[in-house]
């Protein structure tokens, strides 16, 4: 099996091996069952060992993994009766996100996420996942929806960041998602955020203020990328594992900023390794917060939002 990665080295190699041994099992009438049962222990092993200290730059060349999945497969993994609802009432339907409703087991939610694919033509259509100022007021009219209908919000963050076109700033990029920042901070209904891929700058924030925030444990979330800072602060994009380190854009270290919630384990090997046991990490994660803030009342769901990020920050001594 052909590695994306160059740390994946000693995996490539133990897969091989097994490779060679089910081969020679193929082949022959002899059991060699328990050399195949200890080499698949040693690459599950081996998977852990590496997944689970990986750099910081590491960890965004795994987010960037072309097979990581997308919006769309937790639809169909996680969610269930999703109906999308397209469109901001004002220009146009952003295909970059997308959103309606769906349920989780029994809970009803307004599910909003950045949507990208995995060919080129899907992430064309849908801007890699790039969304233009129309797609954050889309999202920002879902909300009131969910508030009418008193139903949580779930969003799924996966973007670069947002379009900086020239045609999405004629737009009113920046008054969008600043809008849409303020509107979330008094939104009457549960919302939750989970960081799936990337979450870059203000096109993550512009549907990431949430009651709780939670990433999955190889996902990222910054300001900027990695390169650009090092192209900024270096004038050399080559600095960008220095500036990876220094940016605290892992969710171990976001965890211990008390930026985000809680960290949700990929499988060994990354969320592309294993699409059903991401979703399975996931669904249970996002059920427990769901009814953990049901019976809070609107007044207390945007007093304890205010005091969450209003902590943010902060210096002591």
């Amino acid at each position: 099996m052909e590695r994306e990665f160059d740390f994946e080295q000693p995996i490539a190699d133990i897969e091989k091996a097994l490779e060679e041994l089910q081969k020679l099992a193929d082949r022959n009438d002899r059991d060699i069952s328990d050399q195949i049962d200890v080499l698949q222990r040693k690459l599950e092993e081996s998977k852990r060992e590496i997944y689970g200290n990986l750099t910081p730059l590491q960890t965004v060349q795994v987010v960037r993994h072309p097979q990581r999945p997308v919006l769309h497969d937790y639809i169909d993994l996680v969610f269930s009766d999703f109906m999308e609802l397209h469109g901001d009432r004002s220009f146009s339907d952003d295909r970059a996100i997308i959103g309606g409703f769906a349920r989780i087991d029994r809970e009803k939610v307004i599910l909003i996420g950045h949507a990208r694919g995995h060919t080129v033509e899907d992430n064309v259509e849908r801007n890699f996942g790039m969304a233009r100022p129309e797609g954050y007021r889309k999202a920002l009219r879902l909300m009131r929806l969910a508030e009418k209908f008193k139903l949580p919000v779930v969003t799924f963050i996966d973007t670069m960041g947002a379009y900086p076109g020239l045609d999405a700033e004629e737009r009113g990029q920046a008054e969008a998602i600043a809008r849409n920042i303020t509107e979330m901070a008094r939104v009457e209904v549960p919302i939750l955020s989970l960081v799936t891929g990337e979450g870059g700058s203000g096109g993550a924030l512009g549907i990431g203020v949430g009651d709780a925030v939670l990433m999955l444990s190889h996902s990222i979330y910054s300001v900027i990328s990695p390169e650009g800072c090092a192209s900024i602060l270096w004038r050399d994009a080559s600095y960008s594992a220095q500036a990876a380190e220094a940016m605290k854009i892992t969710a171990k270290s976001l965890l211990e900023l008390g930026v985000i919630d809680e960290i949700i384990p990929e499988p060994p090997g990354g969320a592309h390794a294993d699409y059903v046991k991401t979703a399975k990490a996931i669904k249970p994660v996002l059920l427990k917060y769901i009814k953990k803030f049901a019976p809070w009342s609107p007044s207390k769901l945007i007093s304890r939002r205010f005091d969450k990020y209003a902590a943010m920050g902060t210096f002591t001594k």
